[in-house]
């Protein structure tokens, strides 16, 4: 791209709300630059990818994405990959790929500048690969922010946890907090723009250290629970290790504090938890779902958890469904276990055939929707709030989303028209496995 060309970039984002959030900070940054977003890749002169390296095969899925777009290169446009496959892959993507002007993992993202300044004065190849020694965090004023009423803070980046299946530390570098005073800042720059839910992100987000030593992370979040303008306040994802009674304590403290709880488990069997690396055992993880079920509020609970793990045992994963039955979880995001590059668990003996893994996904996933329907059965007949998030003009239906994360499709008069990103009561009148419905209330 050389100076003075059509300034124009897409940019595609796949993975977790880190990444959302992240390419919503890289789409303010390029913007402050002098570039326009467009929305196709045909219309752009930059076309980026905001990559993840969590699920299984990410990078030939990468590699599968930039192959598709090949022939865009004659047209002069250019390629970059962002984010943890870039971190993962670091300069094989430029052999595999030669025709990808830049590659920059997430710890690399605040030399964005510099590094559009290299590939506009024509440079074939620009690399930002910070490894795990930086302490920086990617902080800008120019973030993108996509929903006008709900916003993303990250207040911790990277992760020292080192799970023995995980590739994140690799790729996104050590944990590093930014100081509580920039994060209330931030805060409190979203409410005056009229913002009024914040949701607070990090790899191990209940991990994070002011760097100040201001404030703990419970203390954060009542802080900034208690903004002017703010009615909601979320935060993941949480690792039990570091999760405090103190956490409990500020969700019954401040009521903007949402009443929901993600605390990924992977497993109820402490054998497995010990090989996975996960630095707790299972009757430590259920010390703190005691104290999340002890709280004034009732606290919804989701947790994460990995199957066919290498040396799971049919009663290892027995324990894992007995925890399910134990804690009544809200909602389990569930996967087969998938080896990642340079993870400890690559070394593993007792691999699981994909064919058991499967079945035994298939196994949790039903029990867990057996719980889920208990459970939100038993919002019927409750008035919750909920913010309003659209409508679904097909079924004459608004949607919306509780405190405890639940959606909630609700009818409304024929005719009145609500805002989204506003509050209404709504009368619960009945559930599914994963959703409620129900009718706007009048008290």
């Amino acid at each position: 791209m050389a100076v003075g060309s059509d300034k124009t970039f897409y940019i595609e984002t796949f993975g977790c709300q880190m990444n959302v959030h992240d390419s919503e900070k890289v789409i303010g940054t390029l913007i402050s630059e002098g570039y326009q977003q467009v929305s196709t890749v045909e219309e752009a002169g930059l076309i980026l990818y905001n990559t993840c390296s969590i699920r299984d095969k990410a990078e030939q899925k990468v590699f599968h994405r930039l192959n598709d777009y090949k022939k865009l290169q004659a047209q002069g446009k250019k390629f970059g990959v962002l984010g943890c496959v870039a971190q993962q892959e670091g300069e094989k993507i430029f052999e595999r790929a030669p025709y990808v002007s830049m590659v920059c993992g997430s710890a690399s993202y605040r030399n964005l500048p510099e590094m559009l300044v290299q590939i506009e004065a024509g440079k074939k190849h620009v690399t930002g690969l910070d490894d795990r020694q930086t302490d920086e965090c990617f902080e800008t004023e120019f973030t993108a922010r996509t929903n006008p009423n709900r916003g993303y803070i990250t207040i911790i980046e990277g992760c020292d946890k080192f799970c023995a299946y995980c590739v994140v530390p690799f790729t996104r570098g050590k944990e590093r907090s930014r100081t509580s005073d920039s994060v209330l800042a931030e805060a409190r720059g979203m409410a005056d723009g009229g913002y009024t839910e914040i949701q607070l992100l990090g790899q191990n987000v209940n991990s994070y250290l002011d760097p100040s030593g201001n404030k703990r992370f419970a203390e954060l979040l009542a802080a900034i629970g208690e903004v002017p303008g703010i009615r909601r306040v979320r935060f993941t994802t949480s690792h039990p290790r570091d999760f405090g009674r103190d956490i409990v304590q500020a969700i019954d403290a401040v009521e903007t504090l949402c009443d929901h709880v993600h605390l990924p488990v992977q497993s109820g069997s402490t054998r497995v938890l010990d090989a996975m690396q996960r630095l707790y055992t299972r009757e430590q993880y259920l010390e703190r779902v005691t104290w999340i079920k002890s709280a004034k509020r009732e606290i919804s609970m989701t947790t994460d958890v990995i199957v066919g793990f290498p040396g799971e045992t049919e009663a290892d994963f027995q324990e894992t469904l007995n925890l399910l039955d134990e804690v009544e979880y809200d909602g389990v995001f569930a996967f087969k276990y998938s080896p990642r590059p340079n993870t400890p668990a690559l070394k593993y003996a007792d691999a699981i055939p994909d064919g058991e893994k499967s079945r035994r996904l298939a196994v949790l996933q039903e029990k867990q929707r057996e719980i889920q329907r208990r459970n939100y059965q038993r919002h019927v007949g409750q008035i919750v709030e909920v913010m309003v998030e659209g409508r679904n003009q097909a079924r004459r239906q608004w949607i919306g989303r509780t405190s405890q994360h639940k959606v909630l499709n609700f009818a409304a008069p024929e005719g009145l028209m609500l805002a989204n990103g506003s509050y209404v009561p709504v009368h619960v009148t009945g559930s599914f496995p994963n959703s409620l419905i129900g009718e706007l209330s009048n008290s």
